[in-house]
């Protein structure tokens, strides 16, 4: 193949590799020579540049757009070997770093050295149509400018990111039964519904579970003298539902009628042992529920009806791991189910349940679903602290005696609510400097919680953020999304909590103070993550005859 254009001896090589011979390259690997392959070309050579001669190392490309092919062409890193990391991030920027040590070097294609009036800067902001771009006078240009239109930097990739990747244990999907790496998941991605595919394909098993053979389904009247394989479920529409029979019970003559008012006109007896390839429902129930309680949760007693119910063994803050409660869901065959997280409990209180869905589940199915518990417990309760609170109340309205001070007691009160109580208050003017010492004398008061009330507006008069910074205030977040309270704040003086609490407190009778206190009391730490995931639910309905926190708001 021949291409008038590169045999100009102004363009640049690429390595070892004239420009032409790139483009031929370029057409076999990736069916037509792209100017993003064709830039890459230039960009991985420019990163093997500052790699020291046999430096074992492993790439990473910043799009998805053509950088991955040049980078898999030109060296040894390649997305099926695991060297080479493709992250969509929408750069044309790749890097190359040492394996064992994680320097390396990131090379980009920098906007300021792509002369204006080029076309290489039309077709990297698309300001043309692609139909409409010069397409020879583009591949001229590349060629012609080479690496020097590309920058580069050191850089080290941390320690975490360059552990070997691996497959680790391969198991069968209990839903469609492929193999597939374990770590996926208690289901293959595709059974999770990552599958690319229109429809899908609901399998029997998904639905009507097996039973061990030597699990027989007989007659009412051929059951007599034999156990009940589990419990028996009576229901008096209205008035009452219990077992009736429990796992164990022997039949006898006098049940048959009993039998007979619950409609159970079959029963199902066991033959002989059942064996280690199956795990009954209350076996199920209780291995689900022993791994699910962390501090405080402990299972209420043997199962019933195949049920364990989880209570609550002290006073505090309801805490769950949600991403584990799903992937258990995610399981063929079992459940859990709880009230809702980060609510106050009290001792004795129940809160959630489990139990496996069949009568028996398969081993592999039981298995995988007490796999997605090891990690860490489903449940947890955090207690709370006893709040000694430094309660800052900042306002040159109310520090000059303009209005009356409510802040007061609207923090008593709430305090008192949560078993605290307030061991420090003042009033300070907004002044920074005031802000600054007077929650440097909660501290040195022994206050274990501050809290500050209002001027956090973007308003120029509110300056609490800058007098709280000044005292130390350190791992602060300001916003939240709540309402009422998208201007809370909240952060640390030391080790002691923060609580920045909006003027909306002052006008609604629940807001952010009401669902970030209770986590600051029982020690949680209140993260950007913890914040974004309070989004839903965060909007309070201002119900005429409100029901908090027996409602949705914080949910």
């Amino acid at each position: 193949m021949t291409h008038a254009l590169a045999q100009q001896p102004a363009f640049k090589n690429i390595g070892s590799h004239t420009f032409d011979e790139f483009i031929d390259m370029a057409t076999l690997f990736h069916n037509y020579p792209a100017p993003g392959l064709l830039i890459g070309g230039y960009m991985v050579e420019e990163a093997r540049k500052h790699m020291p001669e046999g430096t074992l190392y492993e790439a990473i490309s910043e799009t998805t757009w053509c950088l991955p092919d040049a980078i898999q062409m030109l060296t040894p890193c390649t997305i099926g070997n695991g060297w080479m990391n493709v992250l969509n991030l929408g750069r044309y920027a790749m890097s190359l770093y040492d394996k064992f040590t994680g320097e390396g070097v990131r090379v980009w294609l920098d906007f300021d050295k792509i002369p204006e009036d080029s076309e290489i800067r039309i077709w990297l902001l698309k300001t043309k149509p692609k139909n409409e771009q010069d397409s020879d006078k583009l591949r001229k240009e590349i060629g012609e400018y080479g690496d020097s239109i590309l920058s580069s930097t050191p850089i080290t990739v941390p320690k975490p990111k360059l552990i070997k990747r691996s497959k680790g244990a391969i198991i069968r999907c209990s839903a469609c039964g492929e193999p597939y790496p374990s770590a996926h998941g208690p289901l293959c991605r595709a059974c999770q519904g990552e599958s690319p595919y229109a429809g899908s394909v609901t399998l029997s098993s998904d639905i009507v579970f097996p039973v061990p053979e030597q699990v027989k389904a007989v007659s009412a009247e051929s059951a007599l003298g034999k156990d009940a394989v589990h419990d028996m479920t009576s229901i008096i529409p209205g008035d009452s539902k219990g077992a009736a029979f429990k796992r164990g019970d022997t039949f006898g003559a006098s049940d048959l009628c009993r039998l007979q008012q619950m409609g159970k006109n079959n029963v199902y007896v066991t033959e002989s042992d059942i064996g280690k390839e199956w795990v009954h429902e209350d076996d199920c129930a209780n291995a689900f529920a022993t791994a699910m309680c962390g501090t405080g949760i402990a299972p209420q007693g043997a199962p019933h009806e195949g049920k364990v119910t989880l209570t609550a063994q002290l006073d505090g803050l309801l805490r769950i791991n949600t991403e584990t409660m799903k992937r258990f869901n995610m399981c063929i065959g079992v459940m859990a189910a709880s009230r809702n997280g980060n609510t106050i409990v009290r001792k004795g209180t129940e809160v959630g349940g489990t139990r496996a869905i069949p009568l028996y589940l398969q081993r592999t199915q039981f298995e995988q679903a007490l796999h997605t518990l090891q990690e860490a417990p489903l449940f947890e309760i955090h207690p709370l602290m006893k709040a000694k609170a430094g309660v800052l109340i900042t306002g040159d309205e109310v520090f000059n005696g303009v209005i009356e001070d409510k802040f007061h007691s609207i923090i008593h009160k709430k305090l008192l609510g949560l078993g605290g109580d307030i061991h420090r208050s003042t009033i300070v003017p907004d002044d920074r400097t005031a802000i600054c010492e007077a929650a440097q004398e909660f501290v040195q008061a022994g206050c274990n919680l501050i809290i500050t009330t209002a001027g956090l507006s973007v308003d120029p008069d509110d300056v609490t953020r800058q007098g709280l910074i000044d005292a130390g205030a350190h791992n602060l977040l300001y916003g939240a999304p709540i309402l009422p309270g998208a201007m809370t704040l909240v952060g640390k003086i030391g080790s002691i909590p923060l609580l920045g609490v909006p003027a909306c407190a002052l006008f609604f009778k629940n807001t952010s103070l009401d669902l970030l206190l209770p986590r600051l009391l029982a020690g949680i730490q209140i993260t950007r993550e913890e914040l974004a995931s309070m989004g839903e639910g965060g909007m309070c309905l201002n119900c005429t005859n409100c029901s908090f926190p027996k409602c949705p708001f914080g949910k």
